[in-house]
């Protein structure tokens, strides 16, 4: 006889075997069902309620996802593939969601009929394989160096977005600065770092036709003495500083007796000529402007403006970052280790302007530099927030194909293509495998479906028809047009999609898949809250073998 099986009612909770798999499945439909009508160029916005009380207005599959408060773990594990997505490739990131819930939602037949998830799993790790490999065989090399076709590329990818609508312009700015911020490695290699580089300043005011990319780098500081110190500065000298130029204080407490009154003074003095010699050090250089991260003293002030040198204190780390690659200076800790290497010279001028209520001071006109600033100027504060993320999408874009210059069919015509050489492949499959294999084929076409539903056409004959064409893996370039929802020539609607970013979907949606089709058992350790005035939870009860869970049983 079987030993009982203890089951402690109390604190731990538990669910199993296909409960659990439908459970998962029916959460990440929930998920994709939430951003499914963002996807392409029709796509809807979503109004969010931010957790501090303000509002987002976006279609941006991760921006969506990362404001919902949702408790089931499956569901946040979907919603964790979204930022993954936009961390590894900044796109795609409604793609991936939508690809996985359908992923899911094939396997879920397949669950009722008692497969073993293993064996689903195995398919779908087959089919992404070959999903890869037709990838690969379908991909179209470029020239980065060719604008226009970079160009076309970067709008067909943001195109998508709510800034489509402005034409041109996002995709002029985040071309000029990732080709800004380049740098080459070699080999063949080029680095793009888009995070610590390149500085999206956002201010509210003037048109959206206003924002441009600075050859240089511009922040929202004024110089320390406004009226002695010049506010332009034609070809500067620049020192980059990270002490302060003040007296020193000590690490630790300390006291200083003093006997006479003439005392006082030497101390004194003795503050005023370490700093005079501070100032006496950086002065050697001939400096322009000198720009600290620390505090600079009323004294270090008054003897910088008599030599006619311009002062900005308290800047920020990644901002004086971000001025050495543009100028070429090099951030010094001690102004005694100071050498004429180290002054900045490559700036063409420096200019302090007012824009609205602030001062902001710019460093542009740079001879080759390595970092920039995008200004971007708009209505309100919610239009720029969404502006600033769809330039971010299409910075990540340019930014991969400068990596990997490969190129796939948008519009749904990439899923359409692996769909039918996964059909047609899966009927050399033996074994049980097949069918699932030949689910995941059908569930490539969601994507291309999805555009159709959102374009407001006749889904089921617009598959059809799309289905018809790419029969036998030809016509790998038809699609749908996203915005009127007509079939036609990908290349000659240039509607293209980075390689990198198709193949990250299709990676990151099969394997999460896999991984929850995988969870046969839901444990929370988390004790339930209890009514109040009930009586005291009860023992633990035991179930004989007649009672317990005969679900995990393999079928006949």
């Amino acid at each position: 006889m079987q030993a009982p099986v203890l089951v402690l009612k109390d604190s731990l909770t538990r669910e199993s075997g296909s409960k659990v798999h439908h459970a998962n499945i029916q959460a990440s439909k929930a998920v994709a069902d939430i951003i499914r009508t963002s996807l392409g160029p029709r796509s809807m916005l979503k109004m969010l309620l931010d957790a501090a009380g303000g509002i987002v207005v976006t279609n941006d599959g991760n921006a969506i996802l990362r404001e919902l408060d949702i408790a089931h773990p499956a569901a946040k594990s979907m919603i964790e593939l979204s930022r993954t997505q936009d961390e590894e490739v900044g796109d795609g990131t409604t793609s991936v969601i939508v690809l996985a819930g359908e992923m899911l939602h094939v396997a879920e037949a397949f669950i009722d009929k008692k497969y073993h998830a293993t064996v689903i799993c195995r398919a779908y790790n087959k089919a992404l394989e070959d999903a890869l490999a037709v990838l690969d065989k379908i991909a179209m090399s470029i020239d980065v160096n060719d604008r226009l076709m970079m160009l076309g590329l970067v709008k067909s990818c943001i195109g998508t977005k709510f800034t489509s609508q402005f034409g041109d312009l996002i995709a002029d700015l985040a071309l000029d600065a990732t080709t800004i911020v380049g740098v080459d490695l070699g080999q063949g290699l080029r680095e793009v770092d888009i995070k610590k580089y390149i500085k999206v300043e956002k201010i509210p005011g003037g048109q959206l036709e206003d924002s441009k990319v600075l050859k240089g780098v511009m922040f929202n500081k004024d110089v320390v003495v406004p009226g002695k110190m010049r506010r332009k500065i034609v070809n500067p000298r620049i020192i980059l500083l990270d002490c302060p130029l003040e007296y020193k204080k000590g690490e630790n407490q300390t006291n200083a007796e003093l006997v006479k009154e003439e005392d006082w003074g030497v101390l004194l003095k003795m503050e005023e000529e370490y700093i005079e010699n501070l100032c006496a050090q950086v002065l050697r250089f001939k400096p322009d402007l000198v720009i600290t991260e620390k505090g600079l003293s009323d004294l270090a002030c008054h003897y910088l403006s008599k030599a006619g040198v311009s002062a900005i204190r308290r800047l920020r780390k990644t901002d004086n970052n971000r001025i050495a690659k543009a100028c070429g200076a090099v951030i010094v800790n001690r102004p005694d280790e100071l050498q004429e290497s180290d002054v900045g010279t490559r700036a063409g001028l420096f200019e302090v302007k007012k824009i609205g209520d602030e001062f902001f001071a710019y460093i542009v006109d740079c001879q080759d530099p390595k970092a920039c600033t995008v200004l971007l100027r708009g209505a309100s504060k919610d239009l720029l927030n969404e502006v600033e993320r769809n330039l971010q999408d299409a910075m990540s874009v340019a930014r991969n194909i400068l990596k990997h210059p490969k190129l796939v069919p948008g519009g749904g015509a990439t899923e359409l293509t692996v769909s039918a050489t996964l059909k047609q492949k899966s009927s050399s499959i033996e074994g049980i495998e097949k069918w699932p294999y030949e689910a995941a084929a059908v569930a490539f076409e969601a994507i291309p479906r999805t555009l159709a539903q959102n374009c407001g056409v006749n889904v089921i004959r617009t598959m059809t028809a799309l289905q018809g064409k790419h029969a036998n893996g030809e016509n790998a370039w038809t699609g749908i047009d996203g915005n009127s929802g007509v079939i036609a020539d990908m290349k000659e609607l240039k509607i293209w999609d980075a390689y990198n970013v198709k193949a990250q979907t299709f990676k990151t949606a099969i394997e999460a898949a896999c991984m929850l089709l995988r969870i046969d058992d839901i444990v929370s350790g988390i004790k339930k809250k209890q009514a109040p005035g009930s009586t005291q939870p009860s023992k633990p009860t035991i179930e004989q073998e007649g009672d317990a869970d005969t679900e995990q049983m393999i079928p006949e």
